[in-house]
């Protein structure tokens, strides 16, 4: 082995151990609000005109959780707000298609709403 693919071995592991890392670290960062400054409660909208809803949030063994105005927690799945919109003021226009929930969240580019021309 010459001292340029030790060089690069050392690198590579450096560069995978930071990126590693990095992961660990941003598993636990608290959500941001749209301020940015980090957040303890999330704000859902309703996408059918139901209105708005807040809640607590709070991060577990196993990831995020928002609380249900029922007093049960929920794991987040693609984003804390999403899985409250979903799962209470969006309910049952969410369900009413007959699939599952976390396909009628909105994803990491937003609501996108294909319309077809008649």
């Amino acid at each position: 082995m010459t001292a340029f693919d030790e060089n690069l071995f050392v690198v590579a592991v450096l560069a995978c151990t930071l990126h590693c890392a990095g992961f660990v670290s941003s598993a636990r960062a608290l959500p941001t609000s749209s301020n940015g400054h980090s957040a303890t409660s999330v704000t859902a909208e309703s996408r059918f005109g139901n209105g708005s809803i807040t809640a607590p949030i709070r991060y577990s063994e196993k990831g995020w959780e928002v609380l249900l105005p029922g007093g049960h927690w929920v794991y987040c799945r693609r984003s804390c707000a999403e899985t409250l919109r979903v799962e209470t003021i969006d309910f049952f226009n969410a369900n009413s298609a007959g699939s599952g929930q976390l396909s009628n969240e909105c994803g990491i580019f937003g609501c996108l709403d294909l319309k077809y021309a008649k």
